[in-house]
Parts: structure tokens; sequence; C-alpha cells
């Protein structure tokens, strides 16, 4: 998902993102390599709104304890700490993380601060986002609710079929329903439909055995190289991360209304489906 806003002040065109599963996913890989099994020893929170506790209490039960996990789930990281309890960041829209320094730190506003010694995990963006401290069960409650991962290793094409079938509406209204599938957004369901030669228009009720074993096969390859070129959203974790936001170049379709199609030279078109923007090639792209 993706907005724009304008600066009224500047007119500078800013874009406004949701990190989807391959960004989480390589936020995961790369702050685990920071702040695992180190005590945590400073706790700043600068917007209230952004935790679910009060700042008081939120600080002192965070302050010597240590992350000894990152799990991610969708598009949320769970924070194990080695007290029982978790942490829960959902980033939402806008929402960022870096992990440094206050003299790497880009000039943006943090709404939380957690600092393991030297080095600080600083929460970026949280306009809707959040960093909620809770138990164990609680937050077995929140991820209960998510369908399952493709790139799970326990997913199979017979499993994802089953999971297809059945259903009814636009393929990507599917791709994009967290409880059905976890951890795809507006960007990468347009990059999946592209790679599958699937309309994202489709109608999932009409979709063959065929076309949906490929929608899975593309499902898997389209998030697994997202992952591994650092994603989409091209602010770094870290200093001298040269890594993230590689896959914003390798977008197929998404956001490029207009331009010449990758695959056959024809013209890249938008359509409005659900209130949100889609992307695709209408010769590479069907209904099957």
């Amino acid at each position: 998902m993706i907005r724009v806003i304008i600066n009224i002040l500047t007119h500078e065109r800013i874009e406004i993102q949701m990190p989807e599963m391959p960004e989480m996913e390589n936020y995961r890989r790369l702050i685990s390599d920071q702040i695992l099994n180190v005590p945590i020893t400073n706790v700043i929170v600068n917007r209230e709104k952004s935790i679910n506790i009060e700042g008081n209490n939120f600080i002192s039960e965070l302050l010597d304890t240590r992350v000894i996990f990152i799990e991610r789930r969708g598009k949320y990281l769970n924070f194990h700490l080695n007290n029982g309890r978790r942490l829960l960041v959902h980033l939402m829209l806008g929402g960022l993380l870096y992990v440094g320094t206050d003299e790497d730190l880009p000039q943006r506003n943090t709404q939380v601060e957690i600092s393991f010694g030297e080095i600080t995990l600083y929460f970026i963006g949280l306009r809707l986002g959040y960093v909620h401290l809770l138990s164990a069960k609680e937050v077995e409650q929140v991820l209960g609710q998510l369908g399952p991962e493709v790139t799970d290793r326990r997913m199979s094409s017979d499993r994802f079929v089953n999971i297809v079938k059945g259903r009814r509406g636009s393929l990507k209204t599917l791709l994009v329903n967290q409880n059905v599938i976890a951890g795809i957004g507006n960007r990468y369901a347009d990059e999946i439909a592209f790679d599958a030669g699937l309309l994202p228009s489709a109608k999932v009720q009409d979709l063959g055995t065929e076309a949906i074993e490929r929608l899975f096969n593309s499902t898997k390859s389209v998030l697994r190289k997202a992952v591994e070129a650092g994603g989409y959203i091209d602010m770094p974790v870290m200093k001298e991360d040269s890594h993230t936001g590689s896959y914003k170049s390798e977008f197929k379709v998404y956001d490029r209304e207009g331009e010449p199609c990758s695959q056959c030279g024809g013209v890249v078109l938008k359509l409005e489906l659900n209130s949100k923007k889609s992307f695709y090639c209408p010769t590479c792209q069907h209904e099957q």
C-alpha cells in the first residue's frame, strides 16, 4: 500500500508506504544481528499513542530485559523477551525501523526508542502503527487471526489450491486479505498477478487448478526474490546499509502506468479495485 502527500511548504512529493512481508523479513534479519541478547539499557516514548500501556510502566517493564528472538508473522514482528513477555510491532502505513545511534539517525521524528547499550532501535513514522507490550497468549490471539504464509515450508501446492478454491471476488482482493494469506499488500499482489499471467481483476471462483498452481509458484518466487533483495522501501535500516530497498527497481507493473511492459513492450495500465489502484499488462495477463 502506498499513498502520496504533498508538503505544502516545499511542494515535495512524499510517498507514505506500507511495509509488506519482504520488508518486515528484511528488518527481522538485519535487526536480529544487532540487538539479540543485549540488555535493554534505555527506553524513550515520544508518543504514548504508539504503545498500549502507560509510558512509565512500558519503560520499567522493558529495562534490563533482553530480546532473545525476533519472529516475523505476516506484516508483524514479534520480539520475544527473556522474561516471557512480547513486543508486538506493526508498522502500518508510513512506519519504518532504524538501528544505530543518534548521529546516524535520519532526520525523522521517532515515536519509540529502545536502546541496547550503544545501539538504539528507532521506531519512525508510527501514525497508525504500534509497539505493544503483551503476554505470549495475547500475541497468539492477535496472530491467530492471520492466514497461512505461502513461503512457509509447510505450504504446498495442494494446500494452496484448497485455500483458494471456494473463494469469490477478485484475485487482488484475495491476495491482500490477511485472514486468507498473510503478508501480501498492494505492490506484491500486482507483481504476483503479473508473474502468474493473471489479471488482478480475475475472478477467483473462475480460476482453474492449473491457474491456481501457477499463482502459488509465482507468489513464492516473487516474495522470495523480494526478501533476498531487501524489499522495496529504500530507507536504510542502519548506517552503510546499501542492501535494503534493492527490489524497488525490479517491479514490473506496480506504479508503472503508461510505461512499456518489460515482457511484451505493451503499455502498463491502471485500474481501481475496491478503491485500491492496481497495475497490469493487458497483453501478458488474462482471466485464466
